[in-house]
This record gives C-alpha cells, structure tokens and sequence, in this order.
C-alpha cells in the first residue's frame, strides 16, 4: 500500500486582522485553522469491472487525509481491518486557489461489503439531527458495536485531572489558531500515544482511529480516548466501534451520548479539568483517591 508522505499541508493559514482593544488599534497578520472540503471515494468491483464512488464530502483541516477516510471507513462499518485496503491515495486535480488535492480514493479488497444504503443515511442526516434518538441508537446496533469488557482499564481520579495540561501542551496549532478540536489516545499510564487535530471534532477522532487501525492497534481496550471539545451521540460511537472502554472531555455530553455510553458499558466522562469532573456512565473504572 503506499504510504501517506505527503505531509506539506499547512493546518493554519495567514489572514490580515484589525485588532481593537480599548487603548490602542493594530493591524497585524493572524493564524487560522486550515478548513478545505475532503471527497472520500471508494474503489471496488462491480460486475467484473473497476468501479468507484462518492459516499461522503466533509470539511476538514488539511493532513493526515488517508487517516481520517479509513477512521471513516472504520467508524461506518465498511472496513474492520487493514487488509480491506488494497490502496488508498489522493485522486482528482489539486484546487486552483489553494494547490491541494481534496479527493481520496480507497480501493476496497473484493470481498469487503459496501453498505451503500447506510452511508446514503449517514450523509442526509449526519447534520440535520432528522432523526429520533430511539432511531439513532438502533442504528448503532445494527453497525456492528459490541458491549466493552469492563475489566481492561481502571484509571485514577488523580491522573484524569491531569490530562487536560497535558493535551494543551501537544496542541501545537490549536495555541496558533485557536480554533482546532484535537482527540488523543492515552494509556493507562497517563501517557499521551497520538493525538489529531482538526476543525471537525468528528474528523479528529476519525484521523485518530484511522491511524490506530493502520498500525492494527484496534481494538483499543487498554486505552483511553480525550477530546478537547464535547461529546456527541457520533464521537460515542465512533468510540465504541474502537473498543476505547473509556472516553472522556473537556466539555459537556449530549443526552444521547450518555445513553449510548450506558447501553455499551462505556465510561463517559464530561468536564474534565485540573479541579473537577463529572462521570455519567460505569464509574466503576474510575478509582477515587
């Protein structure tokens, strides 16, 4: 398979800004994050015949690309492991204005099964919150999730309100920008393995995964995933079809969110800081101190 070695795509883009404070008036330059849109192509065999297809269109922050399409690919049930991806490189004509290419292509092994159907779903309502919560949590069950073992993890309480410090200081663009969602895998140690950023906090976690089944580290059951922002109904379950036992936040989670966890035997941990946090879900992993 070829290897992703293009990494000369920038994560922040030079803008002019007027700032105004209540003294003085400045014109100098800022940094922004990145935002290009991302086609995800599959390639596969149809009747004899090579084929490909559309199934998503998302806006990301450019780099790690081939990541964040198999995290995808991973978080939709279509591919379980490496050897579903015979190749995967960037397809299409780079953008005139900003030089990237924004296209992916991912040939699929023959015998991978495309749940076309599924993914049409996903891209019509993955915005539009058009569907109920009872709906969205069938839908869960039938990708394939299983219940987490409960005895792979235990974490102290201590070493939890540690993180927080910790992600800001691997952030490197999010302290140029402010303006990226990061996912970070931490092991038991409280140790910082990888972490992803992006605009999206959907595309974080997807890059995040998409490198854990590269290096066939899935299922991550010794692991803990952190996320800067909040927790959603979908980074639950993308989290749950990574096998991580405990996912845990900076900000708030969703209703929904809780419920999943709950149903999977996941511990979901919301707010986390240096101070304080809040457990909604199996605290039986968590020791306090």
């Amino acid at each position: 398979m070829r290897q992703n070695r293009v990494n000369l795509i920038r994560s922040a883009a030079e803008v002019p800004v007027v700032r105004v404070g209540k003294q003085s008036r400045t014109e100098p330059v800022d940094f922004l994050a990145s935002e290009e849109p991302l086609e995800i192509r599959i390639g596969f065999i149809q009747n004899g015949r090579s084929a490909s297809r559309s199934i998503s269109v998302t806006m990301r922050t450019p780099g790690s690309d081939f990541e964040l399409a198999i995290g995808f690919l991973f978080s939709e049930g279509v591919v379980k492991n490496k050897s579903d991806i015979i190749n995967i490189c960037h397809c299409g004509r780079p953008d005139p204005n900003s030089g990237l290419n924004n296209a992916i292509l991912i040939e699929l092994a023959s015998g991978v099964s495309i749940p076309f159907n599924q993914l049409e779903r996903h891209i019509t309502t993955n915005s539009s919150c058009g569907v109920c919560g009872k709906t969205s949590l069938q839908a869960v069950e039938l990708s394939g999730c299983r219940l987490l073992p409960e005895d792979t993890l235990q974490i102290s309480d201590l070493l939890l309100r540690k993180l927080p410090a910790r992600l800001r200081e691997k952030q490197s663009v999010f302290r140029q920008t402010g303006g990226l969602h990061a996912s970070a895998l931490i092991d038991k140690a409280g140790k910082l393995v990888d972490l992803q950023e992006d605009v999206g906090r959907h595309n974080a976690l997807d890059k995040l995964i998409g490198r854990c089944l590269m290096r066939e580290f899935l299922p991550i059951h010794d692991k803990l995933l952190l996320v800067s922002g909040r927790i959603s109904f979908e980074l639950v379950q993308k989290a749950i079809m990574a096998g991580a036992p405990i996912i845990a936040a900076i900000g708030a989670p969703s209703s929904l969110a809780v419920q999943l966890a709950v149903r999977y035997r996941m511990t979901l941990v919301g707010f986390l800081s240096e101070e304080r946090f809040n457990i909604y879900s199996c605290p039986e992993r968590i020791h306090l101190e």
